[in-house]
């Protein structure tokens, strides 16, 4: 696989669905939300598509319900804290992440995490499963906005000092692709995460990677 991009000074990585397979905990805490209302298991292949939009996705899928219908916050919360209870049970990094990581290091390239998880959540996941050592990590409250707004990655590449131009971000569904474009830097969609069953193809990113592997054939051999 080959691309035009330019060489990453920094790469930022989406964190659920593109650095970690999160779906498992965030299934069964939206489950045992429902088990506690007498409800059966919402079936886990209907929420792992949806897990990187978190309580909104997963909400959605289990309950029907969205942000501003009747029920939800209450809903939110309760799940948010089922979810914290129980946060790193089943997560892992996806296959080749470490490797990844470990040969962007090699390269002297810097990464670093963004996600719309509140800080709370993201905080005490990271050092869990071995990602507590970014160079930065942006939680979706950190700044003003979340994504898709820009915001977030223009912080994080304040925090690493490296321009947006000179950044690459990573991740499995729009909005990350949105904020990347929307923040000056290259877009590499994460087909190996959740993708809200929709075919990445569809989101103009600048270049779409199976495999975390994969990500490294793309980075130019130099500056």
């Amino acid at each position: 696989m080959t691309s035009s991009l330019p060489f990453p000074r920094a790469v930022l990585f989406d964190l659920d669905g593109t650095l970690a397979d999160t779906a498992p905990d965030l299934g069964g805490a939206i489950n045992r939300v429902r088990a506690e209302r007498g409800l059966q298991e919402t079936p886990y292949e209907l929420l792992r598509p949806v897990a990187s939009a978190g309580a909104r996705g997963l909400i959605g899928a289990a309950f029907g319900l969205r942000p501003d219908d009747q029920g939800y916050e209450a809903l939110r919360i309760e799940f948010l804290a089922a979810y914290e209870a129980n946060i790193a049970v089943q997560t892992r990094l996806f296959d080749g992440v470490e490797t990844l990581l470990a040969a962007l290091a090699e390269k002297g390239i810097a990464w670093g995490i963004v996600t719309n998880k509140a800080a709370r959540l993201t905080d005490r996941l990271t050092p869990l499963i071995g990602l507590g050592h970014a160079a930065c990590t942006i939680s979706g409250d950190t700044t003003p906005h979340a994504k898709p707004h820009p915001a977030p990655l223009l912080e994080a590449a304040r925090r690493i000092q490296v321009r947006p131009e000179d950044c690459w971000y990573v991740g499995d569904d729009l909005r990350d692709i949105q904020a990347g474009k929307a923040a000056g830097m290259a877009t590499v969609a994460a087909a190996w995460g959740y993708c809200g069953n929709v075919e990445p193809s569809t989101w103009n990113a600048d270049v779409i990677a199976p495999t975390p592997e994969s990500l490294l054939e793309i980075i130019p051999s130099s500056p």
